[in-house]
């Protein structure tokens, strides 16, 4: 892990904020690639002032929200049965799919933004959406708001403990949590306000 960290610490050194936003995309597409390793590192150099953190944050929400832009298209232009064919090379099976589809049907539209804060589900809630055909601005702007809070929490861990991987590995279990709490309030409370509208 240590050398995949460094690896991406001269990645992103070299290519900056395209190297972010070529890396998030990534992640935010069918490649697993995890999101911290490459916030956390930009973040880190961004306490060294080598970069800018605003514009580290602005590339990763930019680059995630691309990638899940493009996977919304592949699935809303090819549909489920091209997943099917061609996502098993990807690590897309299609129980993962159904229970994806599920996701997006039990909690609606808002599982878009909701589902960029879970592991394993942020890469891949992008294909429920574009199968049914959502509307494009709406999730957009669900996707910049929930990958915008992930890629703040990395780059703010890499920014005051990027050095240190064992307290950043203990502090994203807690955030994990935190996150899976705040998106279980934030269902209920969409819930709520569409059955009283």
């Amino acid at each position: 892990m240590a050398e995949i960290v460094n690896w991406v610490v001269s990645m992103v050194g070299s290519l900056g904020y395209i190297g972010i936003f070529i890396m998030m995309f990534l992640e935010s597409s069918f490649f697993p690639f995890p999101s911290e390793v490459v916030m956390v590192p930009a973040g880190y150099l961004a306490s060294k002032g080598e970069m800018s953190l605003s514009l580290a944050v602005i590339a990763g929400i930019i680059g995630s929200l691309s990638g899940a832009i493009f996977n919304y298209y592949l699935a809303k232009n090819f549909g489920r049965s091209f997943l099917l064919k061609y996502g098993k090379y990807l690590f897309l099976k299609e129980d993962s799919l159904d229970k994806l589809e599920r996701f997006f049907k039990n909690h609606g539209e808002v599982s878009t933004f909701s589902g960029r804060l879970i592991p394993g589900v942020r890469q891949y809630i992008s294909l429920p959406a574009g199968m049914a055909k959502m509307n494009l601005a709406k999730f957009s702007l669900y996707t910049s708001l929930g990958a915008g809070i992930w890629v703040v929490i990395l780059t703010l861990l890499g920014y005051y403990i990027g050095e240190n991987e064992a307290i950043i590995k203990e502090y994203l279990k807690y955030i994990t949590i935190a996150a899976v709490t705040f998106i279980a309030l934030v269902i209920a409370i969409y819930i709520w306000f569409k059955k009283r509208a």
